[in-house]
């Protein structure tokens, strides 16, 4: 296939061109003549699986052939070769015997990292060894650099590391699967110093970024018939920049950066390397402007003296888009707007991106279209249903139940998917009810049991007892022993009562989660001993690495590619999105074990690897026929910063005027918020008239017949939550987890007062302080109260706080009169309206001369009596029930005196103004204002008089609050 030479044979071809056709057409030219069988001699070695696809396919086009030999760079060893090898420890094992060490490490150093990093560290650590063996850097060689600092973090990664070098050369430990290439690569390379083959082999598409990789180019390019072609080589930068990219510390992020390396180590010049076929690129003259704009900071300069010998660049860049949209939102619907364009046309776009985020949102946005785009990564285990699901039981194991982990738990598709999942979901709804209406933070099996049998659905709460109500395990245990115990929970949870085959590990995530949980489940003999925290977050993370393609087939022409797959091309239409800092290029992630020149030292890696690759994939896309550039100008309302790579052609452009640059600037953004504006029009609003403030006027047969003194307050202030709670029957659902909220503390507060009251009369010398919180203490400490442990601390205190004012205020208040009724429920008619008033009093005093002393506990402020006398008029009103005769068997003279008695943080009492208002006044205007309700013009105008505007009623949202303002006329509506 090639010429004889003793020089190294390295090809290229430009960015732009679809490397794998252009391979393919390449290799046919150079085959032209040879019998068919030549073909079937050629091994041709790939870098990714996708290339391999592309490069078949390209083959499969046409005409008939023989193919070659296609290897993927980590499978270049022939098997026979390697059966002297010991076997690959799997990387899994690897991390969870790292992991043992990390928790050593953690127990003997807990500032070192919180233990929910265990995991993360032991795969940094791991990810840390494989490129030292990847680039043949032994653990000697990182102990032996010169570090002024000798921190304390140093000599803790130092014994670290003297910790795990027996995973290093010979040991009696079979090799990682990083050590494990390299030696099955050395072989191969030490076979062909033997016996050169005398067929051609050819690696494509790599750069050579991992050390085994550059070897592997070196060692193909100097074989009799063998040749490396570089994919996406810049044939437009001179030799003199070339000749400046040696040295990784200031050249590493260049895209050009490890051709020149491998160039250096090869002893060739640019001018050496040829085109590896006659393809051109689809826009020599953007490659001409890319080219300068991504030259290496130190030389920015010739962009004054090569810049004017650029083309004119409106031509230049007339199928470059810059789309700068405001928000991520606008970004990706934009994108989604462009790519259903393409596939409405025949099109093959593909939106590339290392932006995840990003990506779900495009697929999302094309989904109104029903259009399932092909995204080569899919989607992160731990975030499809098995995934979250086996997390959710994980998070069982080591917390109390709690109502929102049941309910999240019982309503998740793969609960009880086995059989009958109408009928759970129908019980699921009805527990919900019970736990909402009783408040239920932390449901306890024998509380589910009980209702369950008397709901008639006693199987299925004694399934749901046993499944979920498991008291959480302490102390630390084997892996093993934590994931038989997870997996049989889960089963026996997506199973169901009836103990069915559950949908938990069918279609593709379900089997993916089968298989990593089967290889965790094989490894967990070399695990650590772990709490439920660890184990959780262990299992989390090992989600987390796995992936799962999207099982729906997808649109064959709308592609979602990470930055890699652009140097498989294809494509018509490349968008480039998320083009911000630490977007693309990504930040590089803190290293915590080595920082950026101990890494130069070492010969590792530097951070700025990623970011050369990175600026690679950009040249390389942004060559392609069609490209779109696209960023968001702001991301969580925060501003970003522009792409180095977008700010670099912007900033070259903008200072071409004699290029006509900034025109061609102006022409890209045109182009980009014409499909912005396009973005806006889709989701523009249907404009609707907003609505006005209601005063519903319903029928006077349909207005509430009965009314408790505290909802006369709310008929004063709020009609419309009068009309919707007792009219619509529409009652607000009470949160599902319940609070320590102000009404639990009322109810507490006045059942621990009411003891301590009857306690007083029966006892008076336990009219004490500390008779009070002792009571306190005994009511306020019971988990059926109170099931928050840190609120009874805080109730308690509180009571503490008012206990000797409240004793010293009890005395006077037992000195005027002794108590005879408490938590009495009352009810007065006003028998011309057919009405009644219903209240309970909390606590009501007769004194010898027959006058009734009303007591109503407030936990916080008390109304003032100006508010009492307009507004909140419930103890008035109970004082009229009184001399009305609401309370059975108790008929006192008079109304003597009522009062408020606040025990909130300033406890005071606070008097009904009867004298202002006396029972018989309030009630003869109570009747007067209960008429007025039943007038038929009378309508029930929401937050008629709240007492604040930031007031909240429950109801906000049916009166469409917002829509209208308070100062709005309200606007009655005859009802029928």
């Amino acid at each position: 296939m090639f010429e004889p030479t003793a020089a190294p044979r390295v090809l290229a071809l430009a960015p732009g061109v679809d490397f794998p056709a252009a391979l393919v057409a390449g290799l046919r030219a150079r085959m032209a003549g040879q019998p068919p069988e030549a073909m079937a001699g050629v091994e041709l070695i790939l870098n990714t699986t996708r290339m391999v696809r592309r490069v078949r396919a390209a083959f499969d086009d046409g005409p008939a052939t023989l193919l070659p030999r296609i290897r993927l760079l980590t499978q270049i060893s022939d098997p026979i070769a390697l059966r002297d090898l010991p076997p690959p420890v799997p990387p899994l094992r690897r991390r969870l015997e790292l992991t043992t060490l990390v928790a050593r490490l953690l127990d003997a150093e807990p500032d070192l990292a919180p233990r929910s990093a265990l995991f993360d560290l032991a795969d940094s650590l791991a990810t840390l060894m494989e490129e030292m063996q990847d680039e043949g850097v032994p653990p000697e060689v990182i102990s032996a650099l010169d570090v002024s600092d000798e921190s304390g973090h140093w000599q803790r990664a130092l014994r670290f590391l003297a910790i795990v070098e027996r995973y290093f050369g010979a040991s009696d430990d079979a090799p990682d699967t990083a050590a494990f290439r390299r030696l099955a690569l050395q072989m191969k390379l030490a076979e062909w110093e033997r016996s050169p083959p005398a067929h051609p082999v050819i690696l494509a598409g790599s750069t050579g970024s991992r050390g085994s990789t550059h070897m592997l180019m070196k060692a193909v390019a100097r074989l009799p018939q063998g040749a490396v072609i570089l994919p996406g080589f810049d044939f437009d930068m001179p030799d003199a920049v070339w000749s400046g990219l040696g040295d990784a510390m200031s050249g590493e992020d260049h895209p050009q950066f490890r051709f020149a390396r491998l160039m250096e180590d090869l002893g060739m010049r640019p001018r050496d390397v040829i085109p590896w076929c006659d393809a051109r690129p689809p826009a020599p003259e953007r490659n001409r402007l890319l080219s300068l704009a991504l030259r290496p900071a130190p030389v920015t300069d010739q962009w004054r003296s090569d810049g004017p010998a650029l083309p004119p660049l409106p031509a230049t860049t007339e199928g470059l888009t810059l789309l700068e949209a405001p928000s991520r939102r606008d970004e990706a619907t934009a994108i989604a707007l462009r790519l259903r364009r393409a596939a409405e046309d025949g099109v093959t776009a593909a939106l590339i991106t290392p932006d995840r985020m990003l990506t779900r949102q495009v697929t999302a946005a094309l989904d109104r279209w029903g259009i399932v785009p092909d995204d080569s990564a899919g989607i992160p285990l731990q975030l499809t249903p098995p995934g979250r699901f086996l997390r959710h039981v994980a998070a069982l194991f080591r917390q109390d139940l709690t109502s929102e982990a049941l309910l999240t738990m019982l309503k998740h598709p793969l609960t009880h998917s086995a059989g009958d999942r109408n009928l759970h979901l129908l019980a699921t709804r009805d527990l919900e009810l019970r736990i909402r209406d009783k408040g239920w933070p932390f449901p306890g099996a024998q509380q589910i049991v009980d209702w369950g049998v008397a709901r008639d659905i006693g199987p299925w709460a004694r399934w749901v007892a046993a499944c979920f109500c498991a008291p959480p395990i302490r102390g630390e245990r084997p892996l093993g022993d934590w994931l038989r115990d997870h997996l049989d929970r889960a089963e026996t949870i997506a199973s169901g009562a009836n103990g069915d085959t559950s949908e938990l590990w069918k279609q593709a995530a379900g089997r993916k989660a089968l298989t990593t949980v089967t290889a965790l489940e094989a490894e967990a003999e070399h695990g650590a001993h772990m709490d439920a925290t660890d184990y959780g977050d262990l299992f989390g993370a090992v989600l987390a690495r796995e992936e799962v393609r999207n099982p729906d087939i997808p649109h064959p022409r709308i592609l979602i590619w990470g930055t890699l797959e652009a140097r498989v091309m294809g494509a018509d239409l490349l968008i480039l999105g998320g083009l911000n800092e630490g977007s693309w290029p990504e930040i590089p992630g803190a290293d915590p074990w080595l920082n950026r020149r101990m890494r130069h030292d070492a010969g590792l890696l530097l951070p700025e690897r990623r970011i050369g690759l990175a600026a690679h994939d950009f040249q390389q896309a942004a060559a392609a026929p069609e490209v779109w550039l696209t960023r968001a100008q702001k991301s969580d309302d925060a501003e970003t910063v522009p792409s180095r790579w977008i700010n670099r052609l912007v900033n070259l452009m903008t200072g071409l005027p004699g290029r006509q640059g900034p025109e061609a600037l102006s022409l890209m953004r045109q182009r980009g918020t014409l499909w912005l504006d396009r973005a806006r029009l889709l989701e523009a609003p249907l404009h609707a008239a907003p609505a006005r403030r209601p005063s519903p006027a319903p029928p006077v047969a349909a207005r509430p017949r009965a009314l408790s003194v505290t909802e006369i307050k709310t008929l004063i202030r709020d009609p419309f939550a009068i009309y919707a709670r007792r009219v619509l029957r529409l009652k607000a659902l009470n949160p599902l987890q319940r609070a320590p909220d102000a009404l639990l503390r009322g109810i507490v507060s006045h059942d621990v007062l009411e003891a301590f009251v009857k306690q007083s009369i029966d006892d008076p010398s336990r009219l004490t302080p500390e008779d009070l919180m002792a009571l306190a203490a005994e009511q306020i400490r019971n988990p059926d109260n109170v099931p928050w442990p840190t609120t009874r601390h805080l109730w308690l205190a509180r009571v503490g706080r008012i206990a000797d004012w409240f004793v010293e205020t009890e005395r006077a208040r037992q000195s005027l009169a002794t108590p005879a009724l408490y938590e009495r429920m009352g009810e007065a008619q006003l028998p011309a309206l057919g009405f009644t008033l219903r209240g309970k009093a909390d606590r009501i005093d007769l004194d010898p001369r027959g006058g009734a002393h009303l007591y109503d506990y407030k936990t916080g402020n008390a109304p003032s009596p100006a508010e009492q006398k307009h507004f909140d008029k419930q103890l008035l009103l109970e004082a009229a029930m009184v001399e009305n005769g609401a309370f059975p068997d108790f008929a006192p003279k008079h109304t003597e005196r009522a009062v408020f008695v606040s025990i909130g943080a300033r406890p005071a009492e606070v008097p009904a103004p009867l004298d202002e208002a006396p029972p018989a006044q309030v009630w003869a205007e109570f009747s007067t204002l209960m008429a007025r309700w039943f007038e038929p013009e009378r309508g029930f105008t929401a937050r008629a008089a709240l007492l604040k505007e930031t007031d909240r009623s429950d109801y906000d949202h049916l009166s469409r609050f917002g829509e209208w303002d308070v100062i709005d006329a309200a606007s009655r509506e005859m009802l029928e």
